[in-house]
């Protein structure tokens, strides 16, 4: 690699945070059950304490408005998903050390192609209540059976004296809950110490991530570094680590793994690492939206239409997991008032700042590329009237950035959907996440069809009338590409980080939402209660629904919950 070295006192200090971390190994071996989960506890309390510290110090990086509703972004994606893994992973801790199972409580059933199927959403009377009508199961592979998805539950937990070493953790620069949380993943489930290396973005989280994670950096079984890419390769290639774990791109991946320029390339083809230890990885791709053609009404359209903005847009679309095609079918009769209702959407979501580095550059690529791009605003493409045969880089290309495009597949709903799902599969970058909407009525006419299509398609977690993003949040679900890549065509990853019920093996996580808000949802015979999510772009009270989340999150409690219905009422 090109990358230069870290000065001698940088050196000096990855040297020293790593002898730290090698005897700290032994203190992390020494600990059993009760004291991880002990340990995991006083986690959980710290990221309470400082769950407002931390939305601030996003928000500042971000340049969000103080007063926004975008705020209620950094409650829901930042100390919230801690909070729920930490207590996730805490009851399967819990259930090793009574000398069960962590599957044990969840309903375990059959999914297509015989696989087994493990439901982790809803799991408790609060799920049922604050996301009612959602639903979240974790597949395992063709030909796993129930007994042995039930015996290897646990992974590293099982054996918690057998450490496996000094892992090195890359973290994300975009959602600022996903180094911690791969942190955490990395400690119980592989049973490694972590020296974490902070994207230098989220720099100003130093301090918070520090409070954080100070029961696990007070034992030695932590340590926070920061700096530049001259650091993290330094550490990756630190003699005395074993593992490395990272947040990204593909490119970058690529960089760390083979290194950069035609020698890098060389390497890649040749499939010679430069670095030589295991790594896993979640990286981005291209995430399509297959929307289903049916009969909907205008409130259909517009709502649905919001939804995709904000699979677009949420967190100015700096997500590995944000939708960046949309797939829809030519033949369908409401085409046109669709897409009309998602200009729309793209238009009236709330401005916001390019925070993450290269932005506008990508954007401009994307412009490049099609001379028919929009710009609809406030630095917002849509892209149109792709060809189908020659699509061109909207496919191929993560654009990390505000950039949407559109491809247009003919047929009805059973043509036009195995023809969508070929074309996810085959012509797609990545396979972290796809997400399908459809209306109920169409889906209870495809039955079983809709559930071979699900099965069929090659990603990490498949959402049906909900945003992948879904199952990122919810702790006990896994989070990654869709297993089978290698180093040297990595895609989105190797690996599941999250993944609460600790499942060895699993395949994909299929998320399920409702098709419509509440109360619309009840008068049109669905059984979800949910309004409008706080996640949306455009609700306008994700400040305080995110923020009192959190604060449930860290105590849940009846008494809360009137509020939280109020606030989420009113989005």
């Amino acid at each position: 690699m090109t990358t230069s070295l870290p000065s001698t006192d940088q050196v000096a200090v990855i040297d020293e945070a790593v002898e730290e971390l090698v005897r700290g190994e032994t203190a992390w071996a020494a600990c059993g059950l009760a004291k991880r989960r002990e340990l995991l506890e006083q986690v959980h309390a710290v990221a309470a304490e400082h769950a407002d510290a931390w939305a601030r110090a996003a928000v500042a990086y971000k340049r969000v408005p103080e007063h926004s509703p975008l705020v209620g972004e950094e409650w829901i994606t930042g100390p919230y998903p801690v909070l729920t893994s930490a207590g996730a992973l805490a009851a399967s801790i819990k259930a090793l050390e009574e000398g069960s199972s962590p599957v044990d409580g969840f309903t375990v059933g059959r999914a297509p192609g015989g696989r087994v199927s493990v439901s982790v959403l809803p799991h408790s009377v609060w799920d049922r209540l604050l996301l009612s009508g959602f639903s979240a199961e974790v597949w395992l592979p063709p030909g796993v059976t129930e007994e042995t998805v039930r015996g290897r539950a646990g992974l590293g937990l099982r054996s918690p004296a057998d450490t496996q070493g000094v892992g090195v953790v890359l973290g994300a620069g975009n959602i600022t809950s996903i180094p911690i949380l791969d942190v955490l993943y990395e400690l119980y489930a592989h049973n490694r110490v972590v020296a974490l290396k902070l994207n230098p973005v989220t720099d100003g989280l130093c301090d918070v991530f520090s409070r954080v994670l100070a029961p696990l950096i007070e034992l030695g079984a932590v340590r926070i570094l920061t700096g530049g890419a001259d650091v993290g390769t330094y550490l990756v290639h630190h003699p005395k680590t074993s593992h490395v774990h990272m947040t990204g791109s593909a490119a970058t991946h690529d960089a760390i793994v083979f290194g950069t320029g035609t020698e890098g390339a060389a390497r890649k083809k040749a499939g010679s690492p430069l670095l030589d230890k295991p790594v896993t990885s979640e990286l981005g791709g291209v995430s399509p939206t297959i929307v289903v053609p049916g009969e909907w009404s205008e409130a259909d359209l517009r709502f649905q239409a919001k939804h995709i903005a904000t699979q677009r847009l949420h967190n100015g679309g700096y997500n590995c997991v944000a939708s960046q095609v949309v797939v829809v079918s030519s033949d369908w009769p409401q085409k046109d008032r669709f897409l009309a209702h998602l200009r729309a959407a793209l238009s009236d979501a709330p401005a916001r700042p390019a925070y993450y580095p290269g932005s506008d550059e990508r954007v401009a690529q994307a412009v490049e590329s099609y001379a028919d791009a929009e710009h609809v605003c406030d630095g917002r493409v849509l892209i149109t009237n792709l060809d189908p045969d020659k699509p061109g880089p909207a496919l191929t290309t993560e654009y990390f950035a505000p950039v949407l495009a559109v491809l247009e597949l003919p047929g009805d709903t059973r043509r036009f959907l195995d023809a969508a799902v070929v074309t996810a599969n085959e012509k797609f970058t990545g396979t972290l996440g796809a997400n399908l909407i459809a209306h109920p009525r169409t889906i209870a006419k495809l039955g079983s069809v809709l559930d071979e299509a699900i099965a069929e398609l090659r990603y990490g977690t498949v959402a049906v009338n909900a945003w992948t993003g879904v199952g990122y949040l919810t702790a006990t679900a896994t989070w990654g590409a869709f297993p089978g890549h290698t180093l040297d065509d990595v895609q989105s990853g190797i690996g599941v980080v999250h993944n609460a019920v600790l499942l060895d093996g699993p395949e994909r996580t299929v998320v399920r939402g409702p098709f419509r808000p509440a109360p619309r949802s009840v008068l049109h015979g669905e059984m979800s209660l949910s309004p409008k999510p706080p996640w949306f772009v455009t609700n306008r009270t994700a400040a305080t629904t995110g923020r009192l989340l959190t604060d449930f999150a860290a105590k849940p409690r009846w008494s809360a919950l009137p509020r939280i219905f109020a606030s989420a009422l009113r989005g």
